[in-house]
């Protein structure tokens, strides 16, 4: 392989790794959100994780003078949808560099999604010498 080909394909195989660790780093701080949902009056609180579980729910004691059985799990209802929405947006804003524009990211990284499916391993060039280096 002439020096000019192989420094050119070394380049591209470091920013290929550059860039799919930036990716991989990018989808390790998706484990880590979570999104709050809270009503306008303050007496209903949800907290989700990064796939929408509900995590915690806080209720003011006086909720339950206020609202009816039923409008209180409307509003957590709610409250959770909100909060997942957050988490949603979230995961858009740290996914959007890596994505092709147009393409939307629930097409990609649907439910039980794992980036490592879309990333081949390292590129690993073969040295000079024979040895193989990353």
């Amino acid at each position: 392989m002439n020096d000019e080909f192989r420094l050119t394909i070394e380049g591209l195989a470091k920013e290929y790794n550059r860039q799919a660790g930036e990716l991989r780093a990018a989808y390790g701080r998706l484990s880590e959100l979570t999104g709050t949902g809270e009503s306008a009056d303050r007496l209903v609180r949800v907290t989700v994780g990064p796939r929408g579980q509900v995590q915690e729910i806080e209720l003011d004691p006086r909720v339950y003078r206020k609202l009816a059985p039923s409008q209180l799990s409307r509003e957590i209802m709610q409250q959770i949808g909100a909060a997942t929405e957050q988490v949603a947006e979230r995961t858009k804003e740290l996914m959007a560099p890596f994505m092709p524009e147009g393409l939307p990211l629930e097409e990609v990284l649907g439910e039980g999604a794992s980036i490592d499916a879309f990333l081949p391993r390292p590129v690993e060039l073969p040295a000079e010498d024979g040895d193989v280096r990353g």
